[in-house]
């Protein structure tokens, strides 16, 4: 992959979880202003925020998936094939404290970092680009749901 290319990626990527660079400046797909990525979206509220059911689901079941998937395409990267995974597992959050939810979400930011990564680290192929386009996409999704 060309370094333009890898750069790209990681501008999208960071926008999804970090938001638009400070000082904004406008942003790629973002809403422009600060704290608009996941993490801005999810840092500011409570367990029991993150636990009210929306569509029949949470706040913190969103998150858990979103890091879930980071693991997924993070194992992907470092080992070249698909891990076990429950998927629906990773929807069954309905109660959790406030401890477990900042858990959560430092969990969701060593994936993110691990995902950073292996960006600049991996030896490139039609799959693995698919891979981390694809993760890329799932997150903004998950972004636009969680906003």
């Amino acid at each position: 992959m060309s370094e333009a290319l890898r750069n790209s990626v990681k501008t999208m990527v960071k926008e999804t979880f970090e938001g638009p660079p400070v000082p904004v400046k406008g942003s790629w797909f973002t809403d422009p202003e600060p704290n608009s990525g996941i993490f801005g979206v999810i840092e500011g509220l409570s367990c029991d925020q993150a636990t009210m059911s929306v569509y029949g689901t949470t706040l913190a079941a969103h998150t858990d998936h979103v890091c879930y998937h980071m693991w997924g395409t993070n194992e992907i990267l470092k080992k070249g094939k698909q891990p076990e995974m429950d998927w629906g597992k990773s929807w069954d959050i309905h109660s959790i404290n406030e401890q477990q939810w900042n858990q959560m979400q430092e969990g969701l930011r060593n994936e993110y970092s691990t995902f950073l990564e292996s960006i600049d680290a991996i030896e490139w192929n039609e799959q693995l680009v698919n891979e981390v386009l694809s993760s890329l996409v799932h997150s903004a999704y998950h972004l636009g749901a969680i906003r």
